[in-house]
């Protein structure tokens, strides 16, 4: 049943539990817990078993594989950061998070790597070495 929640209090506390369990929300989460709040709980249910409930992968292992994957599935900008975020939350360190970032680079290519990079470096707030010639400006390689 595709409508608008019915319960707006039952949405709203259901948003908050899942930026208190996540760290984050995605914009997609807060429209879809307005108007189908059933297909985010069942979307949250899946994400939840696979990513968030403790199992033989420690909660660092699955934010590194969540900002790799991300990274390869060419993923918004805002939700590789989200990770990255929640990574460096678990004391990952911006080294380990780009050397995951680094793996997307023999199987998905430099263009996913960049979006992956240019996502990293804006939450790391990483510089770069600047030519000191004279070099036309290819800026961040994602847009």
């Amino acid at each position: 049943m595709s409508t608008d929640a019915q319960t707006p209090n039952n949405a709203q506390q259901y948003i908050d539990a899942m930026a208190r369990e996540r760290g984050y929300v995605l914009d997609y989460h807060k429209v879809m817990a307005q108007h189908d709040f059933e297909v985010l709980q069942a979307t949250n249910a899946l994400v939840r078993a696979a990513y968030l409930a403790p199992r033989a992968l420690d909660p660092r292992t699955k934010e590194l594989l969540f900002i790799l994957s991300l990274t390869v599935m060419r993923a918004g900008k805002g939700h590789i950061q989200s990770h990255i975020r929640v990574a460096l939350d678990l004391g990952v360190t911006s080294q380990e998070i780009l050397e995951a970032i680094e793996i997307a680079l023999p199987e998905a290519g430099i263009v996913a790597f960049q979006a992956g990079l240019d996502a990293w470096r804006e939450v790391v707030d990483a510089r770069g070495v600047e030519p000191t010639v004279q070099v036309h400006q290819g800026g961040s390689g994602t847009g």
